[in-house]
């Protein structure tokens, strides 16, 4: 599996806020897909998570902070906020306090706009799909049963997959789906909303959709390409398999 540096595919994320994107690419060998806050609004109930489980034992987590720790495994993320507290009480300490909080809230997320209906064209179009996600297996089974259209989402790559050497930011779960879709990675569209994500799919070579709140100001045809809607994502996708 080659390999992109992740802190070289970071230097790519200071152009994310830059608009959205014209021009074809090519048709993909697959789409890769993360789950949390791109098919599922569930970052912000994951940020709440931290937040009162940091406050629990004394410490405010900033925005910033919080924007660090999205699209990243639940134990990385622990260890991230046990080094933010005023007296660091454990992974399993922290763990304890939030994981009650977030699993309270979840069962609430709604899907994305646009998510049901391009994961469900990838479907019907035969196009070969993989979730790529920070969460765990048993986080992302709780999070997705109330929506059976992510079961066309049929390889899945977890944050504890037994296979994984280290998670996003690192390109090893975008080059892990890859391997088991048998594509070339470079061939892949890749889809994310956090800085973590992004910097694993660049660094896996795969060409960026990212989703963000910020609007469209400008065209872009770089790599990432920035979103402010995975319809944007849907209609480039429908383009490029009518004009092949």
């Amino acid at each position: 599996m080659s390999r992109i540096n992740p802190s070289d595919a970071a230097e790519g994320l200071t152009g994310m806020d830059q608009g959205c994107c014209t021009g074809l690419l090519a048709p993909p060998a697959a789409c890769l897909f993360d789950l949390d806050g791109l098919l599922l609004d569930t970052e912000p109930l994951h940020g709440r998570g931290w937040s009162e489980a940091a406050a629990h034992f004394g410490a405010s987590l900033s925005k910033e902070q919080l924007l660090q720790l999205k699209g990243r495994r639940r134990l990385d993320c622990a260890a991230q906020v046990d080094g933010w507290l005023p007296s660091p009480v454990g992974i399993e300490a922290l763990l304890a306090v939030q994981q009650p909080i977030v699993r309270a809230l979840l069962p609430g997320a709604q899907a994305m706009p646009f998510a049901q209906k391009l994961v469900e064209h990838c479907d019907t179009s035969g196009i070969p799909m993989a979730l790529v996600t920070s969460s765990s297996l048993d986080a992302v089974a709780f999070k997705t049963a109330a929506h059976p259209w992510l079961n066309c989402i049929q390889l899945r790559v977890h944050g504890d997959d037994p296979e994984l050497r280290a998670g996003k930011p690192d390109p090893e779960p975008f080059l892990l789906a890859a391997q088991r879709l048998a594509v070339n990675a470079s061939d892949c569209w890749a889809m994310e909303d956090s800085r973590a994500g992004t910097a694993s799919a660049l660094a896996a070579g795969c060409q960026v959709w990212v989703l963000s709140a910020e609007p469209c100001t400008a065209d872009q045809q770089g790599n990432p390409r920035t979103v402010d809607s995975l319809g944007v994502v849907l209609d480039q996708l429908i383009s490029v398999s009518t004009s092949g």
